[in-house]
């Protein structure tokens, strides 16, 4: 994948992710119901909806530091030995920041 594919691939993530952890965040803004049993669900629910962000702000850092490396001209090198990442696991994880081997 080229630096520039990765990017548009990248950017087209990161734009979905930002959608989603707005939704999330708007969610849980929400009042709590008053009912007991209601807002016990609804705590359920926001156990789930945290988890949801937590793992997409993970996400979200992962691409920020892939992007990072496009602009730097870093990407696709492994950051570990210096070798290429192969285009099939680029493709595979545009994130990723290790080759095969590395990754291990």
């Amino acid at each position: 994948m080229t630096p520039d594919a990765a990017k548009r691939v990248l950017l087209s993530r990161r734009n979905e992710l930002t959608g989603e952890l707005d939704r999330i965040e708007h969610a849980l803004d929400q009042p709590a119901p008053k009912d007991w049993e209601d807002a016990a669900s609804e705590r359920q629910d926001d156990e789930v909806l945290e988890a949801m962000g937590t793992h997409d702000l993970s996400e979200l850092r992962a691409i920020d530091a892939a992007l990072a490396r496009v602009e730097d001209g870093s990407y696709g090198v492994c950051a570990k030995c210096g070798d290429d990442i192969s285009a099939e696991r680029l493709e595979a994880v545009p994130t990723a920041a290790f080759c095969r081997n590395c990754a291990r």
